[in-house]
């Protein structure tokens, strides 16, 4: 079987609308969550420790907790060690990263205050001409 093409929070960390007129950063963007889905994977350890060192982990635990998803996501505080999380938090990251689908929702920039729809677990990030610096 074939892993979801739906967004997922792991998506959401790479995003950024710095490609706007006058937005230097664009991230985070925020995100409104309308319709949410589990789809559940096999919990695969090498892969959170792959992806944990490329993410940004509080912008990660920031959203997670802003859709109601934080819970029991190892505090970031301090550097995240995959390998000596308990079950339940290992349990929770993959949860949050892996199998979490954003279905309908959006995506704010934080400079500008422009929203991206996301339709059908798809974020729509297409702009006007006149819109991109």
């Amino acid at each position: 079987p074939f892993p979801s093409l739906q967004m997922k929070l792991l998506t959401h960390n790479f995003l950024s609308s710095r490609f706007l007129k006058n937005v230097t950063t664009g991230y985070p963007l925020k995100l409104t969550i309308d319709e949410k889905k589990v789809v559940e994977a096999e919990l695969d350890i090498n892969f959170l420790k792959s992806v944990m060192v490329k993410i940004d982990y509080n912008v990660l635990y920031d959203v997670a907790k802003s859709v109601g998803e934080g819970e029991n996501l190892p505090s970031p505080d301090s550097e995240i060690d995959v390998t000596s999380l308990t079950e339940l938090q290992l349990n929770q990251l993959h949860r949050v990263l892996v199998c979490l689908d954003v279905v309908i929702g959006s995506l704010e920039c934080p400079e500008s205050g422009r929203v991206f729809p996301i339709r059908d677990g798809i974020p729509n990030l297409l702009v006007n001409e006149d819109e991109v610096s």
